[in-house]
C-alpha cells in the first residue's frame, strides 16, 4: 500500500511541476500575443492559466493531505514561443502530452483501487476532472489554430 502511494506522490509531483511550468508558459506567451483578435487569444491564455492553477492546488492537496506526500516546488521545462501560431502550436502539443501523463497517473490509480481504501474516489475524481479539463483546453487551442 504504501508503495503504491509512494509511486503516486512521484507522479503528482511531476504532474505539479508540469502545472506550475504551464501556468508560467501561458502567462508569458499571453504576454507575446498581437495582432487582430489578440484581445480573444491573450483573454483564452489568461483563462487556462488560472485553471492549471486550479490544477496545482488540487494536486497539492492530493500529495499532502491524502497521500501523506510533500509536494515538489520544482519547474518542469517551458516551451519558448513567439508568435501568435507558434504559441498555440507550443500548448496544443504540451496539452496532448499533459492528457497522455494524467491518463497514466488514472491508470495507475484505477489499476490499485484496492490499496487506496481511503483515498481512491478522490484521487480518481480529481485527475479525471484535470482531464476533462485538458481536453477543453486541447480542444479550444484546435479551435483556435484553425
Amino acid at each position: 500500500m504504501e508503495n503504491i502511494k509512494n509511486e503516486l506522490v512521484k507522479l503528482l509531483n511531476q504532474a505539479l511541476e508540469l502545472e506550475h511550468a504551464a501556468r508560467i508558459q501561458y502567462l508569458a506567451h499571453a504576454e507575446l500575443i498581437k495582432g487582430l483578435n489578440a484581445e480573444k487569444i491573450i483573454e483564452r491564455l489568461t483563462e487556462i492559466a488560472a485553471d492549471e492553477d486550479k490544477h496545482e492546488k488540487k494536486i497539492r492537496n492530493l500529495i499532502g493531505n491524502y497521500l501523506g506526500g510533500e509536494p515538489s516546488m520544482a519547474l518542469a521545462a517551458t516551451h519558448r514561443a513567439t508568435e501568435m501560431i507558434e504559441i498555440l502550436q507550443t500548448n496544443l502539443k504540451d496539452e496532448k502530452d499533459a492528457i497522455n501523463f494524467y491518463k497514466k497517473i488514472y491508470k495507475t490509480i484505477t489499476e490499485n483501487k484496492e490499496n487506496l481504501p481511503y483515498e481512491f474516489e478522490t484521487l480518481e475524481h480529481e485527475i479525471r476532472h484535470i482531464i476533462l479539463d485538458e481536453q477543453e483546453h486541447a480542444s479550444e487551442l484546435s479551435v483556435l489554430l484553425e
